[in-house]
């Protein structure tokens, strides 16, 4: 099993002290914390997409490309490319020069998306979000795929033998696609032998067990290969201590001020309490052997190759969730990648072919999970 930290890149008063750091500082801390990352060993860092507020993840490649440049092995996520958002021409330019920036480290988790606001300034309906998606996403895999693309498209104006520049530099390029509560992400994931990421963060495990479940028989519906199926799946919170004690104290008033925010905006919250919390989230409270342990449970439900933890924490100090993350890397991460089966085609290097890449023969590759 292999791990990735990822950052929302939230910019919120601190739900504990009330302080807001600046925006250039924001975006520092993301900077240090995948250095950090690297450093520590871990396998991935990724970066969300969203268009609103309390949110400054606006340009995703952009901050992953600055990335690129500050580190050397660690491979570099979206979470999630919003391409029901998106001209996927445009997209894919983004990405292919990314993609070479970064020496075939880019991974791409592509979603719908949430949120009103952001639905709103780029004019997508709650109606056509899901077409918008899968057509986004089918062009954009194509034009990944094949020196020139004809679609018949409704969203954007139609492509007839277009080229688009540069040409990638891994074919193919893993895409995960996210999935949070909606079937049409699984099924999609499911229809073009791609693998899934659970969003596994603000409900117990039940709904997104289901949901995995159904990707499960999608895949076979479609006639994959059962063994390269690959899952993912979030969490809701890291605070590692070699004394779980001192690991709940650390995040209590993290969770006393998500509390409090919860009611502040008339939300009933999913968990009642920090004991609540600890038990039926995926939240990874506790030393490294009740992280293990739950990460198991979790595992015995998902059948999941890779877990996300936060990169970052809100209403935990800085170098207090460095440490979580440290001890996670020394004591938690050996044993998921002793234990748990790796994910299919993971490796250190891009995923590509230099016989075939660029060429007119790409179009023949199928996506790997």
């Amino acid at each position: 099993m292999r791990t990735i930290a990822i950052s929302l890149i939230i910019h919120a008063p601190d739900p504990v002290t009330g302080a807001q750091i600046s925006t250039h500082e924001r975006f520092e801390q993301v900077v240090r914390a995948a250095e950090h990352a690297e450093s520590i060993g871990l396998d991935g860092f990724g970066v969300g997409e969203r268009h609103e507020r309390p949110f400054i993840s606006s340009a995703p490649t952009v901050v992953l490309a600055h990335l690129a440049a500050r580190t050397s092995r660690i491979r570099l996520f979206t979470a999630v490319t919003t391409l029901s958002l998106l001209d996927p021409v445009r997209a894919y330019e983004d990405y292919a020069t990314l993609d070479h920036l970064s020496q075939g480290r880019l991974e791409l988790i592509i979603g719908k998306g949430n949120g009103s606001a952001q639905r709103e300034l780029f004019a997508v309906t709650p109606e056509d979000q899901w077409d918008r998606n899968a057509e986004s996403y089918e062009v954009f895999r194509s034009i990944w795929h094949q020196d020139k693309v004809s679609a018949a498209t409704r969203f954007r104006p139609p492509l007839n033998d277009a080229e688009v520049w540069p040409r990638p530099y891994q074919q193919p390029i893993r895409i995960w696609h996210g999935s949070a509560t909606s079937r049409e992400s699984v099924d999609l994931a499911a229809r073009y032998g791609d693998p899934l990421f659970s969003a596994n963060v603000t409900n117990p495990i039940e709904p997104y067990a289901e949901l995995i479940e159904h990707y499960r028989e999608r895949w076979v519906h479609y006639g994959h290969d059962p063994a390269q199926l690959t899952v993912g799946a979030g969490s809701a919170g890291l605070s590692v201590r070699p004394r779980s004690q001192d690991a709940r104290a650390l995040f209590e008033p993290a969770f006393a001020g998500y509390l409090a925010t919860q009611r502040r905006l008339g939300v009933d919250p999913v968990f009642a309490d920090l004991d609540d919390y600890v038990a039926r989230s995926s939240a990874l409270i506790g030393s490294p052997q009740e992280v293990l342990d739950k990460i198991g449970r979790y595992h015995d439900r998902f059948g999941h190759s890779v877990q996300h933890v936060s990169a970052q924490a809100i209403g935990i100090s800085e170098s207090d969730h460095r440490d979580s993350l440290e001890l996670y890397a020394r004591e938690v991460q050996p044993v998921l990648r002793a234990q748990f089966p790796e994910p299919p085609t993971w490796g250190a290097g891009p995923l590509v072919d230099d016989a075939v890449a660029g060429s007119a023969d790409a179009a023949d590759l199928s996506l790997t999970g």
